[in-house]
């Protein structure tokens, strides 16, 4: 079925829940209201709990929410294989996965292309049945064996960082053998990149931080086999596909390559969206370009560190001060911006707080010209949203507020004015969770919070 046939208006308004609008703060103010405790299948930003999902725990990335959310939104909505969902920071492909298993046509955005590539390989899973992935995966590893013994050595320092000669040997025969063999982007080979992108962190003895960074000083105790953890990977694919199937699961789903800040691409939607469910990146200064690192090393697809601004990072939105300070940004130009007129004057107070207190700091960190080329960028995100979206549409951002050097950086009421400047008719906010409150090593001591920022149009 072609993409522009399977495109229809979705028939309901989804909005905030009735029982959960005391944890809104409206249009333009501040409500400070108590946190919601949601049920475990409701926690929208409780992206763990997809590993235990079937094809959400084919591989693990932690930018994300929960699936299960997304299900429920779709269930209580009653939309069908008619509809679409879509999605312009699609990551790994959360909502694109949880409308399939709900039956309801989902399209998506987005510009990392490693990640882009992951999504798109976990919505294949229906294409290879279970018996042929097996049989396949019997010979593949046979075939890696074979190999192994002859297999170079790593050239990569990272790589000889993070895991054992052994085991680089046994990942190195198994990507040999793909790339001789299945590298030909049919769905058998994605499915094989696939699971061999996923086994990467469990064979290496080193520890990886909570967003993915990889921590090459840290060691861990339970190191996995490569050829082991392959087979269980495919295992796994395929009791998620039996798992689907039984569920009723199928409709069609895709991420393209496409910089939500220009969704030039999705013209033939415009006006016929009602739907969006998306989380953008936070202005927390998480390095999105680096939670890959390893993986995107391993396949050869950068040489270090530095290859990630060129590869990734220069194509996403502005979130980090790696990126800020790679692009030499400065602030004056991006403060003259008109897409930021509407928080200008808090804009310019918090950006030329930052350039000052940076200057005190030993890390010197551009957080002044990140959080000025950030919330430029959104604005630019919801100009481009808005003529996809139908009378009477919603948008879900699931968001969060940022303190970078202890100055507050009130993102969701920021991003709410951004978004009516855009021609989008109302905000509102639900807090889920308080930020902030258990690290020990935390920075600084303001609240933050997280939740959804819902934009009607």
């Amino acid at each position: 079925m072609q993409r522009e046939a399977q495109v229809t208006a979705i028939a309901t308004k989804l909005g905030p829940d009735a029982a959960n609008q005391r944890a809104i703060a409206v249009a333009g103010s501040e409500m400070p209201l108590p946190a919601m405790t949601l049920p475990r299948s409701k926690r929208t930003g409780a992206f763990t709990d997809n590993m235990s999902l079937p094809v959400h725990r084919r591989f693990r990335y932690s930018a994300g929410f929960s699936a299960a959310w997304v299900e429920d939104l779709i269930n209580k909505k009653g939309l069908t294989e008619d509809d679409v969902i879509f999605d312009p920071f699609a990551g790994s492909g959360t909502t694109m996965v949880a409308a399939q298993a709900r039956n309801v046509s989902a399209l998506g955005a987005e510009s990392h292309y490693f990640v882009r590539r992951v999504a798109n390989a976990k919505l294949l899973w229906s294409k290879v049945p279970e018996r042929d992935l097996l049989d396949i995966c019997a010979g593949f590893v046979a075939e890696a064996k074979v190999r192994e013994s002859a297999q170079q050595s790593e050239s990569s320092g990272l790589l000889r960082k993070c895991y054992s000669p052994e085991s680089l040997k046994r990942l190195g025969a198994l990507r040999n053998v793909y790339r001789e063999s299945f590298a030909n982007q049919s769905p058998v080979g994605e499915l094989l990149w696939l699971a061999i992108t996923s086994i990467l962190r469990e064979c290496s003895g080193v520890g990886t931080a909570q967003w993915q960074y990889v921590l090459p000083n840290k060691t861990k105790a339970k190191v996995q086999d490569p050829f082991a953890a392959f087979a269980a990977r495919i295992k796994l694919f395929c009791a998620d596909i039996a798992e689907m199937k039984n569920n009723g699961a199928g409709s069609e789903a895709s991420v393209e390559s496409c910089d939500a800040r220009s969704l030039a691409a999705f013209a033939h939607l415009h006006g016929r969206v009602k739907l969006i469910i998306t989380s953008p990146p936070y202005p927390n200064n998480y390095d999105y370009a680096d939670a890959t690192r390893l993986e995107m090393t391993f396949w050869g697809e950068i040489d270090g560190w530095g290859g990630l601004q060129q590869a990734v990072r220069r194509h996403l939105v502005r979130s980090c001060s790696q990126h800020s300070a790679a692009e030499r940004l400065e602030l004056d130009k991006l403060l003259a911006d008109e897409a930021i007129d509407p928080i200008k004057a808090e804009l310019i107070d918090v950006c030329s707080r930052l350039a000052a207190i940076r200057v005190t700091r030993g890390g010197k960190k551009t957080y002044h010209t990140m959080v000025a080329a950030y919330f430029a960028d959104l604005a630019k995100v919801w100009r481009s949203l808005y003529p996809l979206c139908a009378a009477g549409s919603e948008v879900c951002f699931v968001i969060g507020d940022a303190a970078p050097y202890g100055i507050y950086v009130p993102a969701e009421r920021w991003l709410g004015e951004l978004a009516l400047a855009a021609g989008f008719r109302t905000w509102t906010f639900e807090k889920f969770r308080d930020r902030n409150v258990k690290w020990k090593n935390r920075k600084h001591r303001v609240p933050l919070k997280e939740g959804n920022l819902w934009v009607t149009n």
